[in-house]
């Protein structure tokens, strides 16, 4: 389970898609950038089953961003 998921805008434009996003998962701490086109891109270290961490970054996403 993601906790302490928090995202920003990449651009100062609002407008712009593109969001920086953090969180825990399994006690580890992951960032990543996540682009218009739902496609993520890890900064740094990939978590452990990143297909379902990415199902779950893309519901909150949907939540959180669109709305």
């Amino acid at each position: 389970m993601i906790q302490h998921f928090s995202f920003k805008p990449l651009f100062e434009n609002s407008q712009l898609p593109g969001w920086s996003i953090s969180f825990f998962y399994q006690r580890e701490r992951y960032s990543a950038e996540y682009l218009k086109d739902g496609v993520i891109q890890w900064n740094g270290a990939i978590p452990p089953n990143d297909e379902d961490v990415k199902k779950m970054i893309h519901e909150l996403m949907l939540y959180h961003v669109y709305d």
